[in-house]
């Protein structure tokens, strides 16, 4: 069975009911890759919602085969989001997102968001993965920093590299957006990703029981307590306890 790449780091998860004020702004119809940079002000709000599965579903061949058709120019699907406040949900294309968001940070899995995410506890197979990945983006598109280096340097750079950089500065990704409350927005989420890829019934049953014993314990036992808490709403020494349990597990 190929290995996965686990870029569940590289977007956040927030509740999806969270309360705050939208404003009245018309939202953005694109973006560009270096809107995905660190200290971009769009990857800084946007998030996946908290019942989201895992982002771990491609591998290596299939990230970097995206990446080069994004650098090439082919069409990519619109991603679809929903507003609420200042954050932004994926409510469809958390994967494509995450994969070029890899690329720009150099981070598939054994990153520093991913080690932070992880709190440095990162299995072998996942930084082997990640390794094989970043080594094959390398020789078949070359890294982003390669590529923004050109830009600063052409006579430096390889032709390939600069001519795809220099392609950069016009090419963005579509965004669509969902409108409606949140509950409107899960019921959009579950409609078009059942439709892409039907969401296994165990698993589509966990993701709907998300907040309730059962669905909190299994969740800190398959990641020994890392990852996203999904149990941050208790309290410290309630929390601080199953992160304990889930790792002993």
């Amino acid at each position: 069975m190929a290995q996965k790449v686990n870029l569940d780091a590289l977007v956040p998860r927030e509740d999806f009911e969270i309360e705050e004020p939208t404003s009245p702004a018309a939202p953005i119809s694109t973006i560009q890759i270096r809107d995905l940079e660190e200290n971009a002000f769009f990857y800084a709000v946007i998030r996946k919602p908290d019942f989201q599965r895992e982002t771990s579903e491609w591998g290596p061949d299939k990230i970097v085969g995206f990446v080069e058709s994004f650098l090439a120019g082919d069409l990519i699907p619109a991603l679809i989001l929903w507003r609420s406040g200042s954050q932004q949900f994926l409510i469809n294309g958390a994967h494509r997102i995450s994969a070029l968001i890899a690329w720009v940070h150099d981070d598939y899995g054994d990153g520093n968001t991913s080690k932070r995410f992880f709190d440095g506890v990162i299995p072998d197979e996942q930084i082997t993965v990640a390794d094989r990945t970043r080594h094959l983006a390398k020789r078949s598109i070359g890294s982003y920093v390669d590529h923004k280096f050109s830009i600063q340097h052409p006579d430096k750079a390889k032709p390939d590299i600069l001519e795809r950089a220099r392609r950069l500065g016009s090419m963005a990704l579509q965004l669509q957006w969902v409108q409606g409350d949140a509950k409107k927005a899960e019921a959009s989420f579950f409609k078009i990703n059942q439709q892409a890829s039907p969401i296994d019934r165990t698993e589509l049953r966990l993701l709907k029981s998300r907040t309730l014993p059962n669905a909190l314990a299994a969740r800190a036992i398959v990641r020994s307590g890392t990852g996203h808490k999904y149990w941050s709403r208790f309290d410290e020494n309630v929390r601080l306890e199953i992160e304990s349990q889930a790792k002993a597990i």
